[in-house]
């Protein structure tokens, strides 16, 4: 007997049941049944099941004589199932990888429960994908499992039978089964959410949605639309032949006068001529199933109003003077918007002809926090040069980040464009708007954000899935803006003076945001894992990983929590995602802290043990720490087909390199990540890498560009200098051996 079974109905889908079926066999948990539906398809859709039949013995085909429907096609492939668990897949969607795994282990968390609802997002054909809107509805925290009356909410995750894992003795027990017909969910699910003894949840997308261009079947013209009056006929019968769940009328009939209105509204599912029928019937509905005294929300009031009179006419003219108004609405702020850009632009032009201030302006990221290297120096102008005031560009959402002493602007509004026009200094780690004018006597300091493995700038020309759109004529021009870039070693001085090519001066005085890794203190570390939550005898791994130009969507290629599971509970996850990711790289839970919204990453490669990356630059700075670095490097080849890269990190790696997930596992499980060869690796690497960050990068750019100091603080050298260990190093020292730490005026944690 099969852990899961899979039921999957094809019909008319050729061109997307392979990739279906694949991610279903493909699995990293085997446990399962494929029970594969041909619902009598006229395309090819039979034959491709025959064919993973023959080829996995997992797969069971299923072929109808006639075609019956996507409901009664589900009731065939219920027939053959044997599994503990039913799972639903329409023939176009897709599992996730290591989705059952994460199923079979949230059910066996939860004690089996009847029915366990799981996430999805809507995959478009440009690669986009959006995560359900009430995503929040499915968290794992509280008690579980639970009945439905203790989470009521989750009736407002979409009505589908493939968003959820039944228990099979349940379904048999209670003879659950699909009616013909459209809108077939609707009497299943909200029958089986209020019969289950025991729900549970999992935080996690599982289902990949797809959002075909022509729409799905609900999405054409018919009268078959009308079965949404008897599958709500079938969900009341149920309720009243189970006097105990009366509770939910009231519910379902706001649900269902809800999705009578949807159907109605719909431009193209009612046939011309039916909808003063449609509305009649949905009038009979409404007075047969409505509770006397029950209330429904104001956002609703109206529809309910409309569908309860039955006046398709008024409903009609109402939707259309709505749609006005939202047209209306729209053009008038999109002409705000452009008087709103033109009026700027003029005081823009204003303030350019008004003399510069003594003052600084700061940004990094395209309009993100306080944080990299212009944080880090814009700190230093305070401290170093506390004449010179300064002012810090970023969203609203990110203004908590920025210090109180720094004037917060956003961007494009009257102060943002007087700063830019009127500040000496200019300090950004990427280009400011290309509509700003360098003045004779700005300074423009280029920090850059990182030593580039990948390839950047003009190498970027021989690789257009990396380049995408970019504009290199409009690249050069920023880069004529520039007086200087920043450098924390020679590899990055020639690539960028070949990548970039200009008349700038670089300043080869390391990077200041790795400053803090040199003046950080023991204590330091103790309160930033404190303030994350990591536990105190915890290791704690940093997982990093960058942007894959070569996917249109961005996945993590590590499961997390299989990973955590092989290594034990001595091991904890910081789970950072690039800033290009959407959401983060796995739900967190008791050991996989999400800390992609973490304003400091300096921060987080303090509080952590070593750090797990692919390709991120965020090796080279951590490197300067002399902790654990461990490179997952699984599709090294695809990376640098793609990106093209400047070194064969393989070859020069500042650590273990994994070249799969198991890989991985075995490096921590035996210790390797911190042995003797890791160490010389990583050695190696800080000598190539990390020459000059010593602690005082900032305060050198400070002395020499705004104070106009020649003599500045030399560089110490690498065997001089002692970054704070690790939590996990400093257990393996004696008392004697703990090397003391710099001191400061400022503790490290309130300047990160």
């Amino acid at each position: 007997m099969p852990r899961f079974s899979v039921i999957v109905p094809a019909y008319k889908v050729q061109a997307y049941l392979h990739e279906c079926l694949e991610s279903v066999l493909s699995q990293s948990y085997p446990d399962l049944e494929l029970i594969a539906v041909d619902d009598c398809s006229p395309d090819a859709c039979g034959a491709i099941i025959d064919e993973f039949a023959a080829r996995d013995a997992r797969v069971r085909a299923v072929h109808l004589p006639e075609n019956q429907g996507l409901g009664r096609a589900r009731n065939a492939g219920l027939e053959e199932a044997t599994g503990d668990y039913l799972l639903f897949l329409d023939s176009d969607d897709t599992l996730t990888p290591d989705a059952l795994r994460s199923i079979a282990d949230r059910v066996k968390e939860t004690g089996e429960p009847d029915v366990l609802v799981f996430d999805y997002a809507r995959t478009f054909w440009s690669g986009e994908a959006q995560r359900n809107k009430v995503a929040a509805q499915l968290t794992e925290q509280g008690p579980a499992p639970f009945r439905l009356e203790d989470r009521p909410g989750l009736l407002r995750v979409i009505m589908v039978a493939w968003n959820k894992a039944y228990r099979r003795e349940f379904v048999e027990r209670e003879g659950f089964a699909f009616p013909p017909g459209y809108y077939e969910d609707t009497p299943w699910t909200y029958p089986v959410l209020m019969a289950a003894e025991t729900i549970a949840t999992l935080d996690r997308v599982c289902v990949h949605y797809r959002q075909r261009r022509q729409g799905n079947i609900l999405g054409t013209t018919s009268r078959k639309h009308f079965d949404v009056f008897d599958q709500y006929d079938r969900v009341f019968a149920f309720v009243d032949a189970r006097p105990e769940l009366a509770q939910w009328r009231p519910v379902l009939f706001r649900r269902m006068v809800d999705h009578l209105a949807t159907v109605f509204t719909k431009p193209d599912r009612l046939p011309r001529g039916t909808r003063a029928e449609f509305l009649r019937k949905a009038r009979a509905h409404y007075r047969r199933y409505r509770i006397p005294g029950s209330t429904v929300p104001v956002r609703t009031r109206m529809r309910h109003t409309f569908v309860h009179f039955g006046v398709h006419r008024t409903f009609r003219a109402v939707q259309r003077a709505m749609s006005w108004r939202r047209s209306a609405v729209k053009l008038t702020a999109k002409l705000l918007r452009t008087l709103r850009a033109a009026v700027l632009q003029v005081h823009y032009r204003v303030q350019l002809r008004l003399p510069l201030r003594n003052r600084a302006v700061f940004a990094a990221y395209w309009g993100r926090g306080h944080s990299c290297n212009p944080g880090a120096l814009e700190t230093a102008f305070r401290t170093h040069a506390p004449h010179i005031r300064t002012a810090w560009i970023a969203r609203p959402e990110h203004h908590h980040t920025i210090p109180a002493a720094t004037r917060r602007l956003r961007p494009n509004t009257a102060a943002y464009w007087t700063a830019l026009a009127r500040s000496k200094y200019l300090v950004n780690n990427v280009n400011f708007d290309r509509r700003l004018v360098k003045r004779p006597g700005q300074v423009m300091i280029q920090t850059q954000h990182g030593t580039p493995l990948k390839h950047m700038g003009l190498d970027l020309q021989e690789r257009p899935a990396a380049a995408r759109d970019m504009d290199f004529g409009e690249l050069l021009k920023g880069v004529d803006k520039w007086d200087h870039v920043l450098s924390p070693n020679r590899h990055t001085t020639l690539t960028w003076e070949r990548v970039y090519p200009g008349s700038y001066t670089t300043l080869a005085y390391g990077y200041p945001r790795n400053d803090v890794f040199q003046q950080a203190t023991s204590a330091d570390v103790h309160r930033l894992r404190e303030s994350l939550g990591i536990p105190q005898d915890a290791i704690a791994l940093l997982y990093a990983p960058t942007h894959r130009d070569y996917r249109r969507t961005q996945r993590a290629h590590i499961d997390l929590d299989r990973v955590l599971r092989r290594l034990g509970p001595r091991f904890v996850v910081l789970a950072r995602a690039h800033y290009w990711h959407e959401g983060p790289l796995a739900p967190a839970s008791g050991r996989i802290i999400d800390v992609t919204d973490h304003p400091s990453v300096e921060s987080l490669c303090l509080a952590s043990d070593a750090l797990v990356t692919d390709y991120s630059s965020l090796m080279f700075d951590y490197a300067n720490l002399d902790r654990p670095i461990v490179i997952h490097a699984d599709d090294w080849e695809a990376y640098e087909a793609a990106r093209g890269t400047y070194f064969d990190l393989r070859a020069f790696p500042p650590g273990a390199v994994a070249r799969s997930e198991d890989e991985l596992i075995d490096i921590f499980a035996t210790d390797h990540w911190r042995g003797s060869r890791s160490t010389q690796l990583r050695t190696a690497f800080r000598e190539r890498f990390c020459p000059y960050d010593d602690g005082r990068a900032a305060e050198r750019v400070v002395r020499h560009v705004v104070l106009g100091e020649t003599d500045l603080p030399p560089v110490v050298p690498l065997a001089d200098r002692h970054p704070v260990p690790s939590p996990a190093a400093s257990r393996t020292r004696s008392p004697l051996a703990t090397v003391p730490q710099p001191t400061t005026s400022q503790p490290v944690t309130d300047r990160l």
